[in-house]
């Protein structure tokens, strides 16, 4: 709310201000710089010439300036030394009050040009908005900064070149039965049978008829007594 009221009257006393230094400018101007110089060369002002161009071009263009909010620092900072060089040379020994010549207006001149060039024109003018502009601008810049700082630095992953080496080992002839192995849940590995063969019953063998060229028991038996000297009864027939 503060601000709002200083940016309204910053606003009023630049206008003002402003409004009255086009008038004595303008009136300067209308006149022509030969007249102003002799008036004040006749008021005892040093380079009367340089003096009265000096003042007719700061009070005319300076006062458009302040109207539209433009440099009001410098500008108000020019417009003061001005006001300071007519109370010297000229009000100075006539008092206060204007009517005798006084730097009644002078001195109320420039003390609003003071106060202008110390606290600046306010916002609503055309520095406020080009102030506002690079003060956004530059916030914008100071997050950005801000945010690339925090940012995590992602590194690059080192990459590795593969370089494939001739082999001189033989290339294998490609397997026409592969076997694979199947696992069965809780169990060993065992491999896996080829297709097409069939599984074959695990059966037991069965006790079975001498093959030839081979003794058994009774054969054996025989050959012990024939050898030993002992006669041998006679075996009973086969049931």
């Amino acid at each position: 709310m503060k601000r709002v009221l200083f940016d309204v009257a910053a606003l009023i006393s630049r206008v003002v201000l402003g409004v009255i230094f086009v008038a004595h400018g303008w009136q300067k101007w209308q006149g022509g710089l030969g007249a102003a110089a002799a008036e004040f060369r006749e008021m005892g002002v040093p380079m009367p010439g340089l003096s009265a161009g000096f003042a007719a071009i700061v009070e005319l263009i300076g006062g458009v300036l302040l109207i539209l909010g433009l440099l009001v620092r410098p500008v108000a900072l020019l417009l003061l030394i001005d006001m300071i060089g007519a109370i010297v040379f000229v009000h100075i020994g006539r008092g206060v009050l204007s009517q005798n010549g006084g730097w009644e207006l002078p001195g109320a001149r420039g003390a609003l040009a003071l106060m202008l060039a110390a606290l600046g024109g306010g916002r609503i003018g055309l520095d406020g908005i080009v102030n506002t502009m690079f003060r956004r601008r530059r916030e914008r810049r100071i997050a950005e900064d801000d945010l690339a700082a925090h940012r995590p630095v992602r590194r690059a992953e080192p990459t590795t070149v593969v370089t494939e080496e001739p082999t001189t080992q033989p290339m294998r002839e490609p397997t026409t039965q592969p076997t694979t192995q199947v696992r069965p849940a809780g169990g060993p590995t065992t491999p896996a049978r080829p297709e097409g063969e069939a599984e074959q019953p695990n059966v037991p063998r069965q006790p079975g008829a001498p093959r030839p060229g081979h003794l058994n028991d009774e054969d054996m038996r025989d050959i012990d007594a024939l050898v030993s000297d002992e006669p041998t009864q006679p075996k009973p027939p086969n049931r």
